[in-house]
Parts: structure tokens; sequence; C-alpha cells
């Protein structure tokens, strides 16, 4: 086999390569030896079917499969032996072949780019450490108490008012007929929140206990049956009981009614959810921080068909009219992206940075804690879905490229409160906004960051 470099431009190159009509040959002799002991014609005995029958039959069709043999094998070690990092698919031109001839094809290749790397400490950015005040956590708990309170029974004589949880019965009517899901039993409300039907709370303030009350109420309007949707309804209510919130006291047993030890642990579990509400979007600016250095600092050329193909995966939802409308912005945006990954995967080659199976499989038990009862759902989904187990393996290593481009650039560690959090997240949300910028790290998908809500436990 001959190989050549025809041309090199930019991140292009095109080889020649010659396969001698020799190679050719003992490879066509070694399959149709292969193939007489599996081909069956009638008049011969098994394997004993004479090779040049077979080529008088299927010549053709062999000579294609040696070929395309031949094509990938020389291609692929052309590659190896030239020492080129390629991009996409070679593709093949055929200069000359046939029975009795030498194979010459041009092979054109994207390549990657060079990328001679910056040192890491030129690079800084700062990361926070979040102090919580004792009196936020204070206001939390009081939230959750309020979330979670108990009701006792008022007395018989007493009227309900907002705040009071009422249970009844109801009959409803509409044009004096009867619907499905006409009929209640022992409903619970709590007077004020309006979570029955629009106005249907105000009606029932001053109910008591065994009373009969009218009430008149409009349907909404996505009701499952559109025939009564926005419809007016006649509910006759009998009111079971009307009980009153009781103080909740916040003590160890309130605290293991919400799930925690004692009442010093549910403080701690809050601060912890608090902190990770905040400092999962402030990691996130930390992490566009570093990341819009390192894109910013090289100058790399990104190959045309890795912009073209991120493009298309970018508008693949869109209407024609808006991809012609944004392309200049989604090449541009794309190949922003593209070049910010080639840097990472540098830096994570060069440093040997890698993720193993076990680590895979530690962040799906992880992931399998956080979901009491759904354990065998997860486990389900990466089994059967090889590109979701993939995904999460990049997300591993991106993390760990981020964790070491922390543990080398100067990053100066401050301390701050709940209030400059909000800021430092809002003036980001503002300088980051469509408006004024696109975001073009391929890590952080919404330019906008904010904190996750906290739960009641």
């Amino acid at each position: 086999m001959k190989i050549e470099t025809l041309s090199k431009k930019g991140l292009k190159i095109v080889l020649s390569i010659v396969v001698d009509k020799k190679t050719i040959e003992s490879k066509m002799d070694l399959r149709l030896t292969e193939l007489q002991k599996e081909i069956k014609l009638n008049g011969f005995r098994e394997g004993k079917v004479p090779a040049s029958i077979i080529k008088k039959q299927f010549g053709k069709s062999i000579y294609g499969e040696v070929i395309d043999k031949i094509l990938k094998e020389t291609s692929a070690k052309a590659i190896d032996e030239k020492k080129i990092k390629i991009i996409g698919q070679p593709k093949i031109d055929l200069k000359t072949f046939g029975e009795g001839k030498d194979l010459n094809y041009e092979l054109q290749i994207d390549t990657l780019p060079e990328i001679k790397l910056d040192p890491l400490n030129k690079y800084k950015a700062v990361e926070y450490n979040l102090d919580i005040d004792e009196k936020i956590v204070n206001e939390k708990l009081s939230d959750i108490s309020k979330q979670n309170k108990t009701f006792e029974d008022k007395k018989e004589n007493e009227e309900a008012k907002i705040g009071d949880q009422i249970i009844f019965d109801y009959s409803a009517t509409v044009d004096n007929n009867k619907f499905e899901g006409s009929e209640g039993k022992g409903v619970q409300l709590e007077l004020g929140k309006d979570l029955f039907l629009k106005g249907f709370d105000e009606q029932l303030i001053g109910a008591k206990k065994n009373d009969l009350r009218n009430i008149s109420s409009t349907l909404p309007a996505n009701h499952p049956k559109k025939e009564l949707a926005n419809k007016k309804a006649k509910f006759i209510c009998k009111i079971l009981n009307v009980k009153k919130a009781k103080d909740s006291k916040i003590d160890d047993e309130f605290a293991k009614l919400m799930g925690a030890k004692d009442l010093k642990d549910l403080k701690e579990l809050i601060k912890k959810q608090i902190s990770s509400q905040y400092l999962q979007a402030l990691n996130s600016i930390t992490k566009k921080e570093i990341l819009d250095q390192i894109e910013k600092s090289h100058k790399l050329d990104v190959p045309q068909n890795l912009i073209e193909q991120e493009v298309l995966m970018m508008t693949k939802n869109l209407k024609e009219e808006d991809k012609k409308k944004y392309k200049s912005n989604n090449e541009k945006l794309a190949k922003s992206r593209i070049k910010l990954g080639l840097l990472l995967n540098e830096y994570g080659e060069k440093n040997n940075l890698k993720v193993s199976d076990d680590e895979v499989k530690v962040e799906i038990q992880k992931q399998i804690k956080g979901m009491p009862g759904q354990e065998k759902m997860v486990l389900d989904y990466y089994q059967k879905n090889p590109n979701a187990s993939q995904s999460l393996k990049s997300s591993i290593y991106e993390e760990k490229i981020i964790n070491f481009f922390k543990s080398k650039i100067k990053l100066e560690t401050k301390k701050i409160n709940i209030k400059e959090a909000e800021k430092i997240i809002s003036n980001f949300n503002k300088q980051n906004s469509p408006e004024s910028a696109e975001d073009k790290s391929k890590t952080i998908d919404k330019s906008k960051v904010k904190p996750k809500k906290i739960s009641k436990k």
C-alpha cells in the first residue's frame, strides 16, 4: 500500500492511497476459499464447489465485498500511520479499480485542529461559600409549620372562618340534572385557599356543624366534560364538621414528623437545603466565569462539518423561517460551543482525566437513593438506554474537568449571605439575558440560573 498526501488546507487533508492488484487478488483468493465451505450448489458435494465456479457465478459481488473491506482497512491504516485526528466520516473518491487493476482512491479527511493549551494558572475566578443566618432558618421552620398544620374540632355552635377546615358531603346539579362527579363525601377544605372552585370557600364562611348550605359556583373552563365547562352548578352541602388550626409547637416531635431525628437535625437539613438552593446557581456562575476565560483566550479553527451538525441539532425543533432568520447567530453559537468542547476534551486528555464504569454506577446509585420506591424504574432506564448512560458519563467527565480547573486556577473563596447571593444571581441573569448576550457554554444549557425550590421536608 502506498500513501501520499495530496493536499493539506486548513483542517482538510486529502490522501492518495494505492493498493496493488496482487494484494487484491490474494484477498479475493482467500475469500473464495472461505466461500467454498459455505456455498451449496446442485451437482457438487458440500464444501467441494470449485473456486472457479463460485467466481464465475458470484465474482462481481465477491469483488465488491473484498474491495469494500480493503477500503475500510487501508483507510484506517493510512489515518493511523499519518497520525491524523479525524472528525466525522472520511470521504472516499475512487479513481481506478476493477479486476486485474490496482485500486487507487483519494481519502478526504476533516481533522481536529492542533490545540496549544494555555497554563491554567493565568485564569482566576470566585467561588462562593454561603453563610446561612439563624433567622432565615427559623423563618423557613415557621413556613414549614404553617404548611403542615393540624386541626382540632370547633364547638358545634362555632362558625367557620378563614383558615378553618370544613369537612362536608355535597350533591350538585347543572340545569337541575346530575352529572359525573356531582356527589362528594367527606371533602376537606381549608377556607381561604380557594382550592375547590372559585368563590366556593367564601360561601362556607359562617357555617356550623350539621348546617345545610346551598352554594352556587361556576365549573372550570378545563372541565373534563366539555359540555359542563363554564356551567353554573348548584351544590347542597351537608357540613359534617368544622375544625380550627392548632398552634404547632416547633419541637423535637414536630421535627420527627418532618422526617428528622430532632429539631437540631431539622435545622441542619433546612440549612443544607437553603445552601444547596443557592450554591447550585452560584456554582454555575463560577463555572461559566472559568469557561468564558478559557474559550476567549484560545484561538482555534473549528471544523465546518461539526458546526453544521451542531446547528442541525440546535435548530431541529425550529420552523424553517426561524432557522433562516437566526442562521448567523446559530452558527456563531455552534462554533463557540464546539470550540469549548474541543478545549475541554484536550485539557482532559492531556491531564489523563477519565471516567470509570464504577463512577457511573455510583452516580446512578445516588439517583436511586434520591427516588425511593422508583429504584427499578431508574435502573431499567439506564439499562435500556445506552445513550442515557453515555450522557451521564459525559456529565461526570465534564464535572471532573471543571474541578480540575478549580484546583489549578487562582480561585478566590468568598463568604456571602443570602442577600448578597440573590444580588449576584440577579446581576448574572441580567447580563446573560437573550437581549444582552447568548450563553456560549455547552455545559450551561440556559443563560439564566436560579435557585432550586426547597421541599417541605
